[in-house]
């Protein structure tokens, strides 16, 4: 039977990987909030080069948090961690432009 608490392999299930941001607690004032992130993620990722390798942007002015990509599995145990608020997978919104919306004003 597998440990539960061992971190999860970050090439494992590569395909099946997404990108999620997740949002975090404010660091500590003496910490700066790229290396709170990649710390949260290494308690997951089981090192700090896979969450090196994982994070794909680090938020710090307006949200704290991070995108990262991550494994449907990753997700469930990153949720668990002290200082997640919420993860949630990242979506690309269209903008619609064009001569059908000059119509709308």
């Amino acid at each position: 039977m597998a440990d539960s608490s061992a971190p999860l392999n970050p090439a494992s299930s590569a395909s099946e990987s997404a990108v999620h941001i997740v949002y975090t607690e404010k660091p500590q004032q003496n910490e700066e909030p790229e290396a709170y992130h990649i710390r949260t993620l290494a308690s997951v990722l089981g090192s700090e080069e896979a969450a090196k390798d994982a994070l794909v942007y680090s938020y710090k002015t307006a949200a704290s948090g991070f995108s990262a990509k991550l494994t449907p599995q990753q997700v469930a145990e990153i949720s668990k961690q002290p200082g997640v608020l919420q993860v949630v997978p990242s979506r690309t919104l269209q903008l619609h432009s064009g001569p059908g919306i000059a119509k709308l004003h």
